[in-house]
């Protein structure tokens, strides 16, 4: 009989996240502070984050241990199954074996609890009565949502305005767990007026649901702001997805090729990945592949370089691939990978050549979550569709070399409440969005006076 799903017991989810920048073979370029241009100390950081994430931040440590709180929370959906793809492997008639982790499990649906929790819990033991945040599709804003819930903080979201009107039930997820969300850009900051007023229509972006959450926190009162993707402890914290696959596929006796996770800010693809990066970093073969919207290629087409976080330019400047701050995607379904930087340390990666970034179109996302749909019965995200795609891709490539393959993606979310992006595709109302490259260099031209780090690459062609 086909084992199907390969389950740890609780005793084996990892009691410590796996810290990347311990074993990078380049050293991470530092953060500059916005108005001094100068390397950002944890003082710096304090009017933002909490001390405890603060010290994660910049953290070398390999190994960060789990809190008992954390641990409890962790538990409600940990160890995620990981399966084995029959059903799609036999669609596509291919020698491949392919195997996916199932964070849509958890209580908010994705894997951004992973991080949620231990954000929430460091404020409450900081102090903290009110933590802002943005999200794009709303699957951030959800799972913070649930987790302030969990240690009694107040929570505001700033939701991308396309997706606030395409998602109104990830919204209503939001306040069922008794969290505060507005459409953004909004009318409650400087940040959102200052936009409104350039373009009343303005679909929003998450560099400026950023500028709005930032600014809400540091004129606040107790008030921090949580970040759900791009930032060190967030890609530290999600790292329980890998070791945990890890430990699966020792189960089945297997051990990767190829691993695949889509990217917008970096979140899930890292926690997936970087256990692997440090196998890879320590001899093991193995690919390992960032996919992201060709609509908004941030690692694909863009310089790496210094850049804001966010569209207002409040954040410290951060080394990463990026679009400029000013960019504002195209208002895709994947609303979760329209950010248009990607997380320092998946690009400091990539440009070790450690990851192989991929962009692939929107329509295809979409016809590879529906193949998924009717082969392995899950309804994906459209964010998870991206990695779906490039897994298909690889599976076929298998079948047409004649060659056996393991293959491990992170199907980081459930699409349950984006069924109005799959009726867009079913009845046709979809396109494929080309990114010319004049709005690429327009974009850009906002960041050509800041400085450049020290492994600079310019725009790609």
């Amino acid at each position: 009989m086909e084992v199907k799903k390969i389950v740890l017991p609780e005793s084996e989810v990892p009691r410590q996240w796996y810290n990347v920048a311990a074993d990078m073979p380049t050293p991470m370029e530092p953060p500059l502070h916005p108005g001094t241009g100068k390397p950002v100390g944890p003082d710096d950081l304090a009017p933002i984050f909490p001390m405890p994430l603060i010290l994660q931040e910049v953290s070398q440590e390999r190994w960060i241990d789990i809190p008992d709180e954390v641990m409890k929370r962790y538990l409600m959906w940990r160890p995620t199954p990981l399966y084995r793809a029959y059903s799609l492997e036999r669609h596509l008639n291919t020698p491949a074996r392919i195997y996916f982790k199932n964070e849509g499990v958890s209580p908010a649906g994705s894997h951004k609890p992973n991080t949620a929790v231990p954000q929430a819990y460091y404020n409450k033991i900081s102090g903290t009565k009110r933590i802002t945040t943005e999200t794009g599709a709303g699957q951030w804003g959800s799972a913070l949502s649930f987790a302030c819930s969990q240690f009694g903080i107040e929570c505001k979201v700033f939701m991308v305005k396309i997706s606030y009107n395409q998602k109104p039930y990830r919204r209503m997820m939001m306040q069922t767990w008794g969290a505060n969300c507005v459409a953004s850009p909004s009318t409650e900051t400087k940040a959102g007026q200052t936009i409104l007023a350039q373009n009343p229509d303005s679909p929003g972006s998450l560099g400026i649901a950023i500028s709005e959450a930032v600014e809400a926190a540091v004129t606040g009162k107790e008030t921090k702001y949580a970040l759900g993707s791009v930032l060190n402890h967030v890609m530290l914290h999600q790292t329980v997805i890998g070791l945990e696959a890890q430990k699966q596929l020792a189960v089945a006796g297997d051990y990767p090729d190829v691993v695949i996770g889509c990217a917008g800010g970096g979140s899930n693809f890292a926690g997936c990945a970087f256990p692997f990066v440090r196998d890879k970093i320590h001899g093991k073969k193995v690919e390992i592949i960032a996919v992201e919207p060709a609509s908004c290629p941030t690692m694909t087409r863009g310089p790496f370089a210094y850049d804001f976080g966010d569209t207002v330019m409040m954040t410290p400047l951060l080394p990463m691939h990026t679009l400029g701050h000013g960019f504002v995607p195209e208002p895709i379904h994947a609303g979760g990978l329209r950010y248009h930087g990607m997380a320092p340390l998946v690009s400091q990666l990539v440009l070790d050549g450690l990851i192989t970034p991929l962009a692939v179109p929107q329509m295809e996302t979409f016809q590879a979550g529906i193949t998924f749909a009717r082969t392995e019965g899950f309804i994906s995200a459209p964010e998870t569709n991206h990695a779906v795609a490039a897994t298909i891709r690889e599976a076929i490539k298998a079948r047409e070399e004649g060659k056996e393959k393991v293959i491990l993606f992170n199907w980081s979310g459930h699409g349950l409440v984006d069924m109005a992006a799959y009726e867009a595709y079913l009845s046709g109302k979809l396109a494929d969005h080309a990114l010319a490259e004049a709005e690429i260099q327009r974009a850009l031209r906002e960041i050509e006076p800041l400085p450049k780090p020290r492994q600079y690459r310019p725009l790609k062609p």
